[in-house]
Order: structure tokens, then sequence, then C-alpha cells
């Protein structure tokens, strides 16, 4: 997968975590998911999967190019 995908679906991933979380939390209100808890837990699985993928692509492939 191309580094710039990467670095985007884990920002996206955590993004989508954060609104989660808060929306699960009930501090962003106007949704059915507001105020339920099981989107607090999936929006912080969400938050560390993206944070994982984004480190994933900010760090990239290490191979040996010797010579």
């Amino acid at each position: 997968m191309p580094r710039i995908v990467t670095l985007i679906i884990g920002a996206l991933l955590m993004a989508i975590g954060v609104v989660w979380f808060f929306q699960g939390i009930g501090s962003l209100a106007g949704s059915p998911m507001t105020g339920v808890s099981f989107w607090a837990f999936a929006g912080v699985v969400s938050f560390v999967v993206g944070l994982f993928v984004l480190l994933r692509g900010i760090k990239g492939r290490r191979t040996s190019q010797d010579g």
C-alpha cells in the first residue's frame, strides 16, 4: 500500500475514534450514539488502531539496500 494512503487511513481512523469517544461519553450530542458507552470503547480502539497505522506509515518499510 502506498505510504500516503497508509497515512491518510491512520489519520481518518484516529479522527473517527475521537468523534466516537466523545459521542460515547455524551460530550457530542445529536446522535443515537450519544451517551452509549460502547461508542466510547469503540472510539478508543479506533484511535489506537489509527495511531498504529499512522506510525507504520511514518516509519515506512526499512529494506536493506546493500550494493
